[in-house]
């Protein structure tokens, strides 16, 4: 059986291809709003500055939705030119008989054996809180020494 990724049923490149034709639509009605208002203002003797400069920032602002929409667009024509390219491994599928009254499922040679005892685990003292004053206990003292450096007593014939 062949497998093949369906970019039909996938939500997020429909939200894509959506998003993409509003930003167009929307981009597209800002341009030619803005382009009718400047026509008609550039007309009107006694128009002002503002109103003339106003039209020409409208457009910008539409052109850069419209771009933006354009390039939604181009990465959904990408992503599905990609998607058609893309190879699926094959997928086998196993079809079950279930008229059969036999069990498919392998029997283990050596039944079921018993856990062996085990060594007893060595359960620790409870915390206790010792004051920092208070001497290490031997053991501690031993163990935190472990890591110093030997000090040789003038004994020479360890150096060789």
């Amino acid at each position: 059986m062949k497998t093949r990724p369906r970019l039909v049923t996938s939500i997020p490149f429909w939200v894509l291809v959506v998003a993409s034709l509003a930003a167009i639509a929307g981009g597209l009605a800002i341009v030619l709003n803005g382009i009718d208002a400047m026509e008609q203002v550039l007309n009107d003797p006694n128009a002002t500055v503002v109103q003339v400069y106003v039209g020409q920032s409208w457009v910008v602002v539409g052109a850069a939705v419209l771009g933006a929409g354009a390039i939604g667009i181009v990465a959904v024509l990408a992503l599905a030119a990609a998607t058609a390219l893309v190879r699926r491994p094959d997928v086998s599928v196993e079809t079950i008989d279930w008229s059969s009254d036999e069990e498919t499922a392998p029997q283990s040679a050596a039944p079921f054996a018993p856990a062996t005892t085990a060594t007893p685990l060595a359960v620790e003292d409870a915390d206790v809180e010792v004051p920092s004053t208070a001497t290490a206990p031997p053991q501690a003292r031993a163990s935190a020494s472990h890591d110093e450096p030997r000090l040789d007593a003038g004994d020479d014939t360890t150096r060789r």
